[in-house]
């Protein structure tokens, strides 16, 4: 079938009013009274210039409704202010508010973060990396679920990395992760301060292959607190999962076995969840008999609860604004290295209220 007209060429004076009309770097600087070069320092907030020139501009800018040519751009800078950021998390649990964190520290800096999903496949992975440095992306972000160390990716070209959450094996990267040892520490210390000495501990998942670094991680902090306090754990350390039927199981058992324990460490928020219940269902009051703390602060499971829960905080936006910050430095030739861990924080509830 025949177009019904000819396209209309790129060089056709059909091109419409507001292309012909759109203002030019030249046109901000004119009118705000200086050079062009000074007009492109001050929109892109390079130091060096006059408080008021960089208002004068900006206000010249706003009153053209300018919009920079980001291609142009970053032909100049050899930038193209875009960050590529692969996630590997279905539920997002963990890996969006790392995302938010490190959303909020790039925008700020004028990036726009481009997002890849490779629901913890290798291959998938790999293949998005290869998309996002197709698009000149300025660096990478890997944001993990689990704080277990993984392999780092090969990243051609000099791109510059940032692991978040799982650490890169190679002590060369950066990498920005929480610190569940001090997690552990704080958690006792707390329980302590609560008048609380015969603490039990239900562990998540130790195995080395899924999240058990983070499990063996708070452990560490939990011994080597109570051990400073000349206490040990009340009743055996047993690992299992993360979930509600886990923690209501591992309650019961040290119940069954008469274990002698006035507060309970369980390595999520869901485990104590479970705890929550088994002690309700033997006539136990919390935190009166029995005070239970969590981890993860995650608010529908924590808020929820009855009681609701003292829980620890992975702080995992801040996660995301370290890991940018590092990402920005690296682009900007000032690279991290190593491991960086980000303290948790102690959210304080009902279910651990000090004894009077």
């Amino acid at each position: 079938m025949a177009l019904s007209q000819p396209p209309v060429p790129i060089n056709s004076a059909a091109t419409t009013s507001s292309e012909q009309t759109k203002a030019t770097l030249k046109d901000v600087a004119t009118l705000a009274g200086v050079s062009v070069a000074t007009a492109s320092k001050a929109l892109n907030g390079q130091p060096k210039v006059n408080a008021d020139t960089r208002v004068r501009v900006q206000a010249a800018a706003l009153q053209l409704s300018y919009v920079p040519n980001t291609f142009a751009q970053s032909l100049i800078s050899g930038k193209s202010n875009s960050i590529g950021a692969i996630t590997s998390d279905f539920q997002g649990m963990f890996c969006t508010p790392i995302l938010i964190g490190a959303e909020d520290e790039l925008g700020a800096a004028s990036n726009t973060v481009l997002l890849a999903n490779a629901r913890g496949d290798a291959t998938l992975e790999r293949n998005h990396l290869d998309y996002l440095l197709s698009r000149n992306v300025d660096g990478i972000i890997l944001i993990n679920d689990k704080t277990t160390p993984r392999t780092p990716m090969i990243i051609p070209n000099g791109i510059p990395a940032v692991y978040a959450y799982a650490p890169s094996t190679n002590s060369d990267d950066c990498s920005i992760t929480s610190d569940n040892v001090g997690a552990g520490r704080m958690v006792v210390e707390h329980l302590l301060s609560c008048g609380r000495s015969k603490i039990a501990i239900i562990g998540g998942d130790q195995k080395a292959t899924a999240s058990g670094k983070a499990a063996l991680d708070r452990l560490e902090g939990y011994t080597a607190a109570l051990h400073e306090a000349g206490l040990e754990p009340a009743g055996p350390v047993r690992f299992s999962d993360w979930s509600e039927p886990w923690g209501r199981a591992a309650t019961r058992m040290l119940l069954d076995q008469g274990v002698d324990f006035d507060a309970v460490i369980c390595q999520s928020d869901v485990i104590a969840r479970g705890c929550l219940d088994a002690l309700k269902e033997r006539g136990l009051s919390i935190p009166r008999d029995v005070a239970v703390v969590g981890h993860d602060n995650w608010m529908n499971v924590s808020l929820g609860s009855a009681p609701p829960l003292t829980t620890v905080d992975n702080n995992l936006e801040q996660i995301g604004h370290r890991a940018a910050r590092a990402l920005l430095d690296a682009i900007n030739h000032k690279p991290h290295h190593g491991v960086e861990y980000v303290p948790c924080s102690l959210v304080q509830r009902e279910s651990t209220i000090p004894r009077g």
